[in-house]
């Protein structure tokens, strides 16, 4: 199993020190650390008492070594989506079924009717299933490392046509993307 302390603490913005002293009763960086590497073992009454302070349920400091998790890969700005500098693993896993990659679209910018913080779960269709996505929210990949997000208003060929959310926004076309992923879950803080 492999332990991701560390990536939910940073993606959270806490530090070493926030987190031990978030622990009840609190510990020491220096155990946090130790705990986040593996040089301590990461024991059940561990898990709860660290989960506690991230504010996450326990399992989610886990993760199998077969199982791939989904992938924080863009985040919607406000001049449109825009390419990770790197992958990061989605903190609010879940079990969504089926078949295809899960990937998250973070929201950093109100998009219709997206607000700042959603976390958008979107799966990898089969290029036979794009019929499907037709009339809902995708992303899709475009040259350069960019992105493209929207309603999937057409399909012609290689051509795929997407209506941004949000007012006044131009259609977008896309040629040939190698992979079209659909809007599946929206995750919203309250």
């Amino acid at each position: 199993m492999i332990n991701r302390i560390r990536d939910i603490r940073k993606q959270k913005g806490l530090t070493l020190a926030d987190l031990a002293a978030a622990c009840s009763p609190p510990t020491t960086p220096q155990t946090v650390g130790r705990l986040e590497t593996g040089m301590r073992n990461l024991s059940l009454k561990w898990m709860e008492r660290i989960a506690a302070a991230l504010e996450v349920d326990p399992e989610m400091l886990v993760r199998s070594e077969d199982t791939d998790p989904p992938q924080v890969v863009a985040r919607l700005a406000r001049d449109g989506p825009e390419a990770l500098s790197a992958p990061r693993d989605a903190i609010l896993s879940t079990d969504l079924g089926g078949d295809g990659a899960l990937m998250v679209l973070e929201i950093d910018y109100p998009h219709g009717e997206y607000r700042p913080g959603d976390l958008l779960w979107l799966r990898q269709l089969d290029p036979a299933e794009t019929s499907r996505a037709i009339n809902r929210d995708v992303l899709v990949p475009r040259k350069g490392g960019r992105f493209a997000f929207g309603r999937l208003i057409d399909r012609q060929g290689s051509l795929v046509g997407l209506l941004p959310p949000g007012h006044g926004q131009k259609q977008q076309v896309v040629d040939s993307p190698p992979w079209i992923a659909l809007a599946e879950m929206l995750v919203r803080p309250l």
